[in-house]
């Protein structure tokens, strides 16, 4: 591990020198490669679902790991798009002069190695992959164990790529055991070498990487994502939203885990929203006043409000206006993703004002909260914290900056 630590710091060290042109090549090789490889990843894939500890996971747990032949061309089709992006290294974010004629200008520049710590998606490997390449950083890939034969024939797809566009193969890496111990070194630094950790997965992971790490982390706890439904919502639209919120896909972060239903709207707006729930196949537990409209929901206890459930369940509350709602989303929310449908703007306006997740949308589905669909080509994960990057992660919030100060022969009094 010490030995895969020095090899991404010398890596990282040439890739921060490297041409634009260059890093687009590799990653152009790279989508051509997975293309190529499509049958020997998913062979592998059907190696990772066959062992004893793929049978044990759950629906959602089982569907990220699961390739098919579309999702291995939607992840060749990613990292053209992240290819496609602009680049951010060397991008001047400001400058100005100064009264003494200085020049200062702040210019955006790789952060160094990350390390990148995930469970079960072997897509990871490809947005991980190119994102950090991209913005002209050094990874360190620790995919789950579940996924290791995966996410190893789609690295090795990246070690191909980089040969071929002369940049150093041990600018994206994988760590080649299975090892619990691997991630502890990891999040130690690995003798100075790793400058940032960045943890995608369930909340325990997320909650060790916080834990245990000695060097900086960007990561998210949960994805304890609301939607909620005022009096003013269109009725359909509303029912719609809900839907795609919750069972489009029920085991990403960005799925809704609770409604919060205005008074005012419990009788104009919740049949209909569970009617569409209900025929969906998912789960329904909701208060008193929501049990009274609809039979079919089950009892709320006060743990489901801060449950993940990354399945079929969806926890229902009524709420008494738009201060209750904020206040529910506040005390239980995990400051992810959470959502308004409603048509009075002065109630949008407050939502948007009041709360302070790191993504609040108006008229449309918590999903999404992605970096594909933000226009970021992809991204490895969705930031809580409030330092650095915040949403979505994609190749600019893998960035710091320096600053560069131009003279002409200027002394300081």
């Amino acid at each position: 591990m010490t030995r895969i630590g020095h090899r991404a710091r010398a890596a990282a060290m040439a890739l921060a020198k490297s041409d634009a042109g260059q890093r687009v090549h590799a990653l152009q090789q790279t989508a051509a490669t997975i293309r190529e490889r499509s049958e020997q990843i998913l062979q592998a894939n059907a190696m990772d679902l066959a062992t004893p500890k793929a049978r044990k996971l759950s629906g959602s747990m089982l569907d990220r790991l699961q390739l098919t032949t579309e999702r291995v061309e939607a992840t060749a089709v990613g990292v053209e798009q992240v290819a496609a992006l602009a680049d951010p290294v060397g991008q001047v974010i400001a400058d100005w002069d100064r009264p003494n004629g200085l020049r200062i200008q702040r210019v955006r520049v790789p952060l160094g190695v990350i390390g990148i710590i995930y469970e079960s998606r072997p897509n990871v490997t490809a947005d991980a992959g190119a994102l950090c390449l991209k913005s002209g950083n050094a990874v360190i890939l620790r995919g789950g164990s579940e996924s290791f034969h995966s996410s190893s024939a789609i690295h090795a797809c990246f070690a191909q790529a980089l040969e071929q566009a002369s940049l150093p193969a041990d600018a994206v890496q994988m760590v080649p055991t299975r090892s619990r111990d691997a991630v502890g070194m990891l999040l130690a630094g690995l003798d100075g070498c790793i400058d940032v950790v960045v943890p995608r997965g369930g909340k325990n992971l997320i909650a060790r990487v916080q834990q245990d790490a000695r060097v900086p982390v960007i990561g998210h706890l949960e994805g304890l994502c609301h939607v909620y439904v005022h009096p003013s919502a269109d009725v359909r639209m509303a029912a719609d939203i809900v839907l795609n919120a919750k069972m489009r896909r029920t085991g990403i972060c960005g799925a809704a885990e609770s409604l919060l239903i205005d008074r005012d709207a419990l009788g104009t707006h919740l049949p209909a929203i569970i009617d569409a729930l209900d025929a969906a196949g998912c789960e329904l537990r909701g208060d008193d006043d929501v049990r009274a409209i609809d039979a079919r929901v089950g009892p709320v206890t006060e743990a489901d409000w801060t449950t993940e459930y990354l399945d079929a369940i969806l926890s229902i509350r009524t709420v008494a206006g738009i201060d209750a709602a904020i206040h529910h989303i506040e005390t239980h929310g995990s400051g992810h993703t959470d959502a308004i449908v409603a048509e009075d703007q002065r109630v949008v306006e407050r939502f948007f004002r009041d709360l302070d997740s790191a993504i609040l949308i108006h008229n449309a589905s918590t999903q999404f909260a992605d970096g594909g669909e933000f226009g970021m080509g992809a991204e490895i994960g969705i930031a809580t914290g409030r330092i650095h990057a915040r949403g979505p992660v994609g190749a600019e919030q893998l960035t710091s900056f320096k600053y560069v100060v131009r003279g002409s022969g200027q002394t300081r009094p």
